[in-house]
């Protein structure tokens, strides 16, 4: 699941991470969804599954385009929100948590090094870790799936 605004530049990367896989890359059994910024919406979906892998950027952990995978168990443990979620993941997980369903997640973060006001592309850094972005997502698929 990419998570992020389309329209605030990187902050958009998961959901053009979300975009630009396709089923037949993915092992049997997987869902691709671009979950934007669906917030509390996005519960069902999530619910739905075992096992949860999210892509999201992130301020502040790197160089623009540095990939991380973290596997947060808490609400404190995922990044700091940047506000241009109408409800971030931390608010999600929390929800979860407090109904006791929360999956296990596994979260990729793309650093990016500002949100960008109504742009809908990503910048060159971030746009070039998209390959192994996707290379990263489909061999954690691919282990814990399989």
């Amino acid at each position: 699941m990419g998570i992020g605004n389309l329209l605030m530049g990187d902050e958009g990367v998961g959901v053009h991470f979300a975009q630009g896989i396709t089923p037949d890359q993915c092992p049997p059994g997987t869902a691709i969804l671009d979950g934007g910024t669906g917030g509390f919406h996005l519960m069902p979906y999530l619910e739905a599954y075992e096992k949860i892998i999210l892509v999201d950027a992130t301020l502040g952990d790197g160089a623009a385009g540095t990939i991380r995978l973290i596997r947060p168990r808490f609400a404190s443990d995922f990044p700091r929100a940047m506000s241009t979620h109408d409800i971030g993941l931390k608010d999600l997980v929390d929800g979860m948590l407090l109904l006791n369903i929360l999956p296990e997640i596994h979260l990729f973060t793309v650093s990016i090094a500002e949100v960008q006001n109504m742009q809908v592309g990503l910048s060159p850094p971030v746009a070039a870790c998209l390959p192994a972005l996707r290379e990263s997502v489909l061999a954690l698929a691919n282990k814990i799936l399989c």
